[in-house]
């Protein structure tokens, strides 16, 4: 049941509604002693006695609480209160990863900034020994000012170690027999191999689904396309995706290297950890940002041609003017494309799949790259 604006629960003050799932609902609420926002999550009434629910509305709690880090959501307390149970965390003003990849700034860089953040939080949970298991866009908000927060734990577990894998009983998040048969535990667009049969799973397995949500940033849709979720189930475990550059070109090879790795259908070919994961992504970041800045200092008549290169002391008024064959075209922009850090394109043959071009642009949204973002 609905609960009413300006309603009490213990010492908060319902707002407004801003949410609803299988669990229950989400309500903006004020903190009436420390006189601050929070968002109320309530436990549905026809689940307070259901101890399958109940205690996966407890792990919510422990797990999230257990983390200390800018990218977990703070868990502030879990009660009852005539007869309502709830957790009390913070409120994250802003937009889940899915709104925000849709909108018009959303640039490589922004990806990667994401990417990095979502990072480090798995990084620390697996540190502590906590699996996620339910790694998706809907799970990940994105504040005004860029900061990103893993939300929802209520499917994670705990474990000994980074790599202790959980047992094929509490792995079987993707389907298992709950209050219905054949109800969904999990979101199956974003689960690995390993959960997605229900066998054990360890903290590669968040690996993968972060993979998944990568992907999807870069190239617009999920990498494993089907009609249905058994369909799903079966693409996930036997389907290689396209190449990110045969869906946007312009990606860069680092990157399409740690997507692949991360998607790896062998847990044991990806990354072992969410530390090297998290290394790639700041290496990559911090290349993207160096290119970026050259970029910006490097004349303008210079760039994309090797005379970009040549040593500082030679004036401007000494390099000689473009000829026919170097100088850019409307077709083809110049750009600096370093040949270790992005592939050529042969000619595309007919009946090939087109990919999105790099049009001159600051924004990414519909799978557009800057110029300066193509390294």
């Amino acid at each position: 049941m609905e609960i009413s604006t300006n309603a009490t629960i213990s010492h908060y003050r319902i707002v407004s509604k801003i949410g609803a799932g299988g669990m229950g609902e989400v309500y903006l609420a004020e903190d009436t002693k420390l006189a601050r926002k929070v968002a109320l999550k309530v436990l549905a009434s026809e689940f307070a006695d259901d101890k399958d629910r109940m205690d996966r509305f407890v792990r919510e709690a422990k797990s999230a609480s257990a983390l200390n880090h800018p990218n977990i959501i703070t868990i502030y307390e879990i009660g009852e209160s005539d007869g309502v149970h709830y957790i009390a965390t913070e409120f994250i003003d802003g937009k889940t990863l899915n709104e925000y990849a849709k909108s018009k700034s959303f640039s490589l860089k922004a990806a990667i900034e994401i990417a990095v953040q979502v990072g480090s939080a798995l990084d620390e949970a697996h540190s502590a020994g906590i699996v996620h298991r339910d790694i998706k866009p809907d799970n990940v908000m994105i504040r005004s000012n860029g900061l990103a927060k893993i939300l929802d734990f209520g499917i994670a577990k705990a474990t000994g170690s980074t790599n202790e894998l959980i047992s094929g009983e509490e792995a079987a998040t993707a389907i298992q027999n709950g209050t219905r048969p054949g109800m969904i535990i999990g979101t199956p667009h974003y689960m690995s191999p390993e959960q997605a049969k229900g066998i054990g799973v360890d903290a590669r397995s968040d690996i993968f689904s972060f993979g998944v949500v990568l992907y999807e940033m870069i190239a617009g849709h999920l990498p494993f396309q089907a009609k249905d979720v058994h369909r799903k189930i079966i693409a996930i475990q036997e389907v290689v995706p396209a190449p990110l550059s045969q869906e946007v070109e312009g990606v860069p090879v680092r990157l399409e290297e740690i997507v692949e790795k991360c998607l790896a259908k062998d847990k044991n070919e990806r990354y072992q950890t969410a530390k090297d994961l998290l290394i790639d992504l700041r290496n990559l970041r911090r290349k993207i940002d160096v290119d970026a800045e050259i970029d910006r200092t490097v004349a303008p008549s210079l760039r994309g041609t090797s005379a970009a290169a040549a040593p500082s002391t030679q004036s401007a008024s000494a390099v000689p003017p473009p000829t026919a064959s170097s100088a850019p075209t409307a077709a083809c922009p110049a750009r600096r494309r370093p040949r270790s850090s992005i592939r050529s394109t042969p000619p595309a043959s007919p009946g090939a799949r087109s990919r999105t071009a790099i049009p001159s642009t600051e924004h990414w949204a519909g799978r557009r790259l800057t110029a300066a973002s193509t390294r």
